[in-house]
Order: C-alpha cells, then structure tokens, then sequence
C-alpha cells in the first residue's frame, strides 16, 4: 500500500494542478430555485455525528430543498435520537409532496453507510473518528463532507485523500472560509502580487486551557462508550474526556491529544488553510518547521497552550502560526510593497486602495463560492470538484500536523512534501501516525 499511495500522490499532483487551472467552475444556487425536486434528483444525506458541530450541519442540510436526510449516527443515542425527532418534524412541516418517508436512527456508522438509497454522508465526529468512516464512505461509492480537521494523523490523511480520488467520490471539508468573499479576495490580491513578493505570513489564533485531573465515572447508559473511543487507547470514562451529557457545549476531547491536536488543528485548519490558498501551496507544504509550546503538566487536558510556530517554504516566504497573544486573530500577508489583513467579518490592507483593486480577466481569479454547501451539493450534482476537495484538505491540516510534531519534539524539522517525510528524523517519522486500537486499521 506504501509504493501505492506514492506513485498515486505523484500522479494526482500532476493531473490536479493542471486541472485547477481549466476547472470550470460550479454556479452556487440558491436552495429556494430547485422546488419540490422529485426524488431522482434529490440528494440523500445520512449524517454521521449529531453533536455539537454535527447538529449545526444538520440545520445547514436542511435549509436546502435539493436535500433529504433520511438517516442519523451517532453513540450517544440521546443525541441521535434528538437529531432523528429534529429531522422528522422539519420534513412534517416542510414538506407536502407525500415522497419522505422518515429518519432512520444508527449507533454504527458502517450500518448506515451500507445503505444503497443513501447519496452522501456528513461526518462531524471527533477528529480521531475523522478518517475510518469517511474511508469507508467512499469505498462505498458515497460522496462526502467532512468536518474539519481531515485527520487525526498525516498517514491517515493521505489515506483518506487517496482513497477519495481512487473511487471517484465528490468530498468537501468544512473549511467554510473559502467560501467568504474577504478570504477570497485577500488570497487573490496576495495571489497576483497587489502586495509585492510576499515575504511573511502571521496567523494567529486562541488556545485551550487544561483542566484538572478528573477522577472516573460510571459510563451513561446512553453512550456506547467503547465505540465512541474505537481506534483511540482505551481510557476510563469521565465526562470532560467525551462531551456533555445535556446540550452541545465545547467538549472536552477537543482538548486531549489521542481525540485531537488542539487548537492548532482547530482554528490552524481554517487560517493555514488560507495561507495555502494564498501561496498557492495547495498540493504542497512546507519544507522545514520548528516549533515551541506550553503543555500542561497535568491534568485531563494535554493539547498545547501557548505556542509559537515557524514555517520555512520553498520560495523563501516565512509563516509564523502563533497564539493570540503573539500574533493577531486572522492571517496577515507581508509583501515588499504592502499587506493585507483578513480575519472573519473583517479585511483590511496598506494602502488601502488595494481593497478596491479589481482582479483582471487576465489574471488569477480563484475558485468562487457564496455559499459552503451549497457548492457541495451543485458539484455533487455536476461532479465537478468542489471548492475544498480532499487532497486540499490534506495539504492544509498536514501543515497543522507538522506544526503540533513541531512544538512535541522541540527541533527543527526539514520535510520533504512530495514523499510526505520528515528528512533524516526518525523519531519525527514515527510521529506521522499512531497505532490503533484492535479491531480498527486503515
């Protein structure tokens, strides 16, 4: 499989760059146009994970009438049982054309999956419980979206980004800034050169705090607890390790390192993946890294803190991703001859006139898109890539991934992104992936 997944990458390279270049790009419509779809043109959804990310891309799905959920997953079957009455009573409600016929209810994803009436799945799990379903998604001929990160590890990301492209599958991420104008338009000023040559890039974003040492609890009867930890070591239940018994807070596993990065995973998947986009380094990544970060001493909790990392690209531009109180929310680009600023809601530039420079015909316009999903559900339709397609989404949370093996060894690192390698580190090798857990294997 490992000689595979090489000559593979080297081929999707190739064909992917020249391709982005001609791709004729999907119009996003609206979901009001599409009316009462019959249902040969409806896509089917089936949603795996109802919890706090899971529930909110519920209520996106539903927004539009192309779409029919017709199934919902997840361990706790509380949640799943909610997200079940919270489908049915929208479609009982929205509905008066007689062809919906309920929501089925799972606890196993591959049960789910099975089902031959089922179009697409969305998986909004926890990030150890990314890869496993979406890879068997796609074996099974269904498109997918996936919240983001894409993975938990490197190896498995490009498992999953080879596996997507193998068997033809539409994928998007949730990387739903690409989406916002202002993202796109600073991507497109840095991209034709508006700025200079770029010289720096600033991300910036929050962090975690840790918690605690949190003594073991009876599992809940709602919760299939040993599935809910599936590929992960086994651990003692307790609720800060999980998620919250009643309503959808934060929960804890975002912050413990077998379930998730961190924040440089969550907030890095968004800002890094901009700063790709901007570079151009979509199909690539950095060529060295070196990191430094807090991590608590004890506790539950034991993603990083405060942390501070640098990125070395091949063309000489260096990318600094650090926490809030070194660099500023957002993505700053620093050329020879001015810079601009994006952050949600907000894009600022110097000088200014830059923000009313129109983007000729000739020059590059990057793939557009006002609505996230919407763009999913068109290229689903037209099968044409959608505007966050897996091998993206791979290069976009390696550079994450890298970062956190970074700040975990302390030393500089020099990377080699076509073999997907760390050069003459060993011990960082062995960090591109993590064993897991009998019966589970990519």
């Amino acid at each position: 499989m490992k000689n595979e997944h090489k000559s593979t990458r080297r081929e999707f390279l190739k064909s992917t760059a020249a391709a982005s270049a001609a791709l004729a790009l999907p119009a996003i419509v609206p979901p009001c146009v599409f009316g009462a779809n019959p249902p040969s043109e409806q896509i089917t959804i089936g949603c795996i994970g109802t919890g706090r990310m899971g529930n909110g891309d519920l209520g996106e799905s539903l927004g539009f009438k192309q779409v029919r959920v017709i199934a919902v997953c997840d361990v706790d079957s509380n949640r799943a049982k909610a997200a079940k009455d919270r489908v049915e009573s929208h479609y009982a409600a929205a509905t008066t054309d007689g062809q919906y016929k309920g929501c089925a209810q799972y606890r196993n994803y591959r049960d789910l999956i099975a089902r031959s009436d089922i179009d697409m799945v969305q998986i909004a799990t926890p990030d150890h419980w990314h890869a496993l379903p979406a890879i068997a998604a796609a074996r099974a001929g269904k498109d997918i979206f996936l919240q983001k990160p894409m993975s938990l590890t490197i190896e498995e990301g490009r498992a999953l980004s080879d596996t997507v492209r193998r068997y033809g599958r539409i994928f998007q991420i949730g990387s739903q800034q690409r989406s916002d104008s202002r993202f796109r338009q600073a991507c497109e000023l840095v991209r034709n050169g508006r700025i200079g040559q770029l010289q720096t890039i600033k991300v910036g974003f929050g962090t975690d705090p840790g918690t605690t040492p949190t003594a073991p609890m009876p599992v809940p009867p709602e919760l299939d607890y040993d599935f809910w930890l599936g590929p992960a070591p086994w651990a003692p239940y307790t609720e800060k390790r999980v998620h919250p018994r009643e309503g959808f807070d934060r929960p804890g596993w975002l912050r413990i390192a077998d379930y998730g990065a961190g924040m440089i995973t969550g907030w890095g998947s968004h800002h890094n993946d901009i700063a790709q986009w901007a570079m151009g380094t979509e199909y690539t990544g950095p060529v060295e890294i070196e990191g430094r970060a807090e991590f608590p001493k004890d506790g539950l909790w034991d993603v990083h803190g405060k942390f501070n990392i640098t990125y070395k690209y091949a063309s000489g531009v260096i990318m600094t991703c650090a926490d809030n109180s070194e660099n500023k929310q957002g993505v700053l680009f620093e050329g020879t001859q001015g810079w601009v600023y994006v952050r949600r809601g907000h894009i600022d530039a110097n000088p200014k006139s830059l923000l009313t420079s129109a983007i000729g015909p000739d020059e590059t316009l990057l793939y557009k898109s006002t609505n996230h999903k919407g763009n999913l559900f068109e290229c689903i339709k037209s099968r044409k890539q959608t505007i966050a397609p897996a091998e993206v989404a791979h290069r976009s949370c390696s550079v994450c991934l890298l970062g956190d093996i970074a700040m975990r060894t302390g030393r500089k690192l020099k990377w080699d992104p076509q073999a997907e390698r760390f050069i003459g580190d060993d011990d960082a090798n062995k960090l591109l992936s993590k064993p897991m857990r009998s019966p589970w294997s990519i």
